[in-house]
Order: structure tokens, then C-alpha cells, then sequence
């Protein structure tokens, strides 16, 4: 399935008016009209599937905009062939008579946005309360995990990516519960030397998620659940979500079974690297997901409820969240988490890195983001308080010719700088 080039996509902003905006009160402004054109256009020009814009200022919803669709395509053929064949996966793909229209309330598989709207917000509390501090070792809560340079990994570490643990590893090819994930994290050599540079690991965060079980007593889904989002009203943001007796909408479709990991296990030119054979677990799943987390990890290895990937919610339960931050940890009258918790986990710590959260480049100065690889994206600037949620579900038109999805950086770089006159974006 041929696509636009990005380039192209971005000139058909130029041209196509604003989309319909739901639940947009207040007076037209162009940096709103901007920013929801440039996203209709990437949808008009088959660059994603679908796309959902949300944007606050000073706690008001100024634009909720939906475009597209939630689910275009489906799966069409019953085996695991395009991406081990060499052949794009689009090949395998049908486009749906009737697709599924995206909506404001629609429902999409975070994947990384995991990181900072579950784990983080949880280390936040649990600093917050005394329970964790975030410069003692792990050693000092999992006294197991230590042994090759490990006892001088800190959460701060891990929150920053500085801990040396690998970035990426298919943890389901060796565990098939949590116990055996973490145990696998625990055993695995380190990478780098603990503190030598930031080096993006999802292994640190499932760490994380480990930490905040053992320090809380219950698990991270339960902990979040009970300690925030409950609390908070949020009705659609959660782990593992579907039979879940709870008010979510339609879900936004992910990726045709896991056509990209297959490849990153087992095209030895894409970039990873796996020990042994690569042919000795064939759990690829070979169906759509929606529902379900997108993630192979989390979902094979750590039964859907991981530190680094597993959250599922719509726009505007994300909006408040991130609203919860720009109010200083306050949210219906309610004190959640201490502001000076919240300056500490937002503040730089160079190489694009605050603990846990993203600095973005050429943004008002004390910004924060964070993206999903499933085409999520979140924004906060304090300094003017704009809250900016961004969810496109560009798996769903499958992987290119070269096994790669469609890149949706240079749409995030350009809604915000459309929002705030500025250049910004995640830091890369």
C-alpha cells in the first residue's frame, strides 16, 4: 500500500480546512484552526488511519477533534508470513467496507505513554508519600536485584534511562509470567555501565513497574487504579481493558499481530540482535489488535500489566492527568502529589531526559512530553498552561515495504509548534 511522503502530507495542511471540532467552546483562533488542519491532512492524505487532537489552555478544552478511522483495516489471510517472507505486511491487509470512524471518546493502546501516565505518576506518589527514594539503590527494595554492577542502579537510574540495562529485549522468548520477566531483567548482563550516557530502555521501566509492586504491596495496575485514576473519575484509562466492566468507548486499532518485532528478532540488519535461535518461540499472534496491548512484552510476558507499556485511554482522560501536573498535583480539591514532588520529576536532567518524562525541544522553557509507539504523544508547558493529547493509530495501515511504520514525529513537531509559534516537539 503505497503512501504519501511526509513533505506531502504536511503542504495538504496548507490546504485543507479545519475538521469539525467537537466540544470546542470559545471564539475561532488560527493557532487551533492550524494545528487541527495539519492533522486532518495527514488523515486525508492516508499518512495514518486516524487521529484524535485535544487541547487546554489554562484548564479549559479549547479543541477535541476526531478524524478518520478507528479501525480501516483487518487482518486477511490465517499465517505469520509477510514480515519473515521479506514481503510488506500490507500485502495481508484488506481495507474494511465499513470502517470504524474515530471518535473523541475512542480508546487507544498507549504503549510508552505507559511510562509516564502509570509508572511515573506512580513513582510521583510513592516519592511523595516517603515510601521510595528515588536516589537509595534498587538493591534496597528488591534485594535481589543486584550482582555485575547492579547494586548501584538507583530508581533515578532507571527513571532517566541512565541504568545500563538493555533497551529492548524479546523477554517473552524466556518468561511467560512476571516472575520470569523480572527474573530475566535481574540476570541479564548490563549494557553499559551504570550512569555512562542515556540509552532509551524499556527493560528500566519494566523494572520500574516491579518496584512500584514490591514497594505498594499490590501491582502497578492495581496501584494506579486505586490511587489516582479511580479517585480522579477516569473511567477509560487502565491496563488490560478489555471485560473490563467499565465505561470505555470503541478502541482504535493497533498493528496486524506484530509484523515489526517478528522483523526486529529476526532481520539481523534492522538492528537487534537476540541470542540463540530465533525460530525457537512461535507465539506471533496473527490477528488485529484492539483491546489488547499492542506491546509483545507486555502483553506475553508480563500478562498485559507492564512498567514500560500497557495503558490504555482516550484524550481526554489523558488531558487530565496532564492537567494534574500543571496544577501543581491538584485536581478537584484534591492534593494528589506534592508540588515540589512534581518540580523534581520535571526537571532536566539533560539529554532531553527529566525523570521519567521528556524535555521537548524548542518549546516554552519547563515543557514536558512523552510518546507511544503506537502513534501517541502527550505535551504539557507549564508557562502558559497548554495541554496538548495527540492519539494516531498508524499501525493499523501496516508496515511499509522497508517493515516500518509510518513516522509521526514531524506531525507532533508540527502541532505544537503550531500551538505555541515555536519549533517544538519530543526530543529525539
Amino acid at each position: 500500500m503505497a503512501r504519501p511522503t511526509l513533505s506531502a502530507a504536511l503542504a495538504l495542511g496548507l490546504l485543507v480546512g479545519c475538521a469539525p471540532v467537537a466540544d470546542a467552546p470559545g471564539r475561532s483562533d488560527a493557532r487551533l484552526e492550524r494545528a487541527d488542519s495539519i492533522v486532518a491532512s495527514w488523515v486525508a492524505a492516508g499518512a495514518v488511519t486516524g487521529a484524535v487532537l485535544l487541547v487546554s489552555r489554562n484548564d479549559e478544552v479549547v479543541l477535541q477533534s476526531a478524524h478518520g478511522s478507528a479501525r480501516a483495516f483487518e487482518y486477511d489471510r490465517g499465517e505469520y508470513g509477510a514480515s519473515a517472507a521479506g514481503e510488506s505486511a500490507a500485502a495481508a491487509l484488506t481495507r474494511l467496507a465499513e470502517p470504524t470512524p474515530m471518535t473523541t471518546s475512542t480508546v487507544f493502546d498507549l504503549a510508552s505513554v505507559t511510562k509516564v501516565m502509570a509508572t511515573t505518576m506512580a513513582m510521583m506518589l510513592l516519592v511523595d508519600g516517603g515510601d521510595i527514594d528515588i536516589d537509595e539503590p534498587v538493591a534496597s527494595y528488591l534485594p535481589d536485584f543486584r550482582g555485575a554492577g547492579k547494586e548501584g542502579i538507583t530508581p533515578r537510574h532507571l527513571l532517566t534511562h541512565r541504568s545500563g540495562l538493555a533497551q529492548w529485549l524479546p523477554v517473552y522468548y524466556d518468561a511467560t509470567s512476571p516472575d520470569e520477566a523480572y527474573a530475566f531483567i535481574r540476570d541479564r548482563p548490563l549494557s553499559w555501565p551504570v550512569g555512562e550516557g542515556r540509552h532509551y530502555s524499556d527493560l528500566g521501566f519494566m523494572l520500574l513497574g516491579r518496584l512500584v509492586d514490591r514497594v505498594s504491596g499490590v501491582s502497578l495496575d492495581a496501584f494506579v487504579r486505586d490511587e489516582l485514576y479511580s479517585p480522579m473519575g477516569l473511567t477509560s484509562t487502565g491496563f488490560r481493558p478489555l471485560g473490563q466492566p467499565r465505561g470505555l468507548g470503541t478502541f482504535a486499532a493497533t498493528s496486524h499481530g506484530n509484523p515489526y518485532e517478528h522483523r526486529m528478532v529476526h532481520d539481523p540488519d534492522f538492528g537487534y540482535r537476540i541470542e540463540g535461535d530465533p525460530d525457537r518461540w512461535s507465539g506471533w499472534r496473527e490477528y488485529t489488535l484492539a483491546g489488547e496491548v499492542n506491546d509483545g512484552n507486555a502483553f506475553h510476558a508480563w500478562d498485559g500489566v507492564a512498567g514500560h507499556a500497557g495503558l490504555f485511554s482516550t484524550a481526554g482522560e489523558l488531558r487530565v492527568l496532564i492537567q494534574l501536573l500543571l496544577n501543581g498535583g491538584e485536581h478537584g480539591g484534591r492534593r494528589y502529589v506534592d508540588g515540589d514532588v512534581i518540580d523534581v520529576f520535571l526537571t532536566s536532567t539533560g539529554e532531553g531526559q527529566a525523570l521519567g518524562w521528556q524535555v521537548p525541544a524548542n518549546a516554552p522553557e519547563g515543557s514536558f512530553t512523552h510518546t507511544g509507539f503506537t502513534g501517541t504523544f502527550v505535551f504539557g508547558a507549564p508557562s502558559t498552561g497548554l495541554a496538548v493529547v495527540l492519539l494516531t493509530n498508524r499501525q493499523n495501515g501496516g508496515v511499509d515495504a522497508e517493515g516500518a511504520y509510518p513516522d509521526v514525529a514531524p506531525l507532533q513537531r508540527a502541532v505544537v509548534a503550531a500551538l505555541t509559534n515555536e519549533g517544538g516537539g519530543p526530543a529525539r
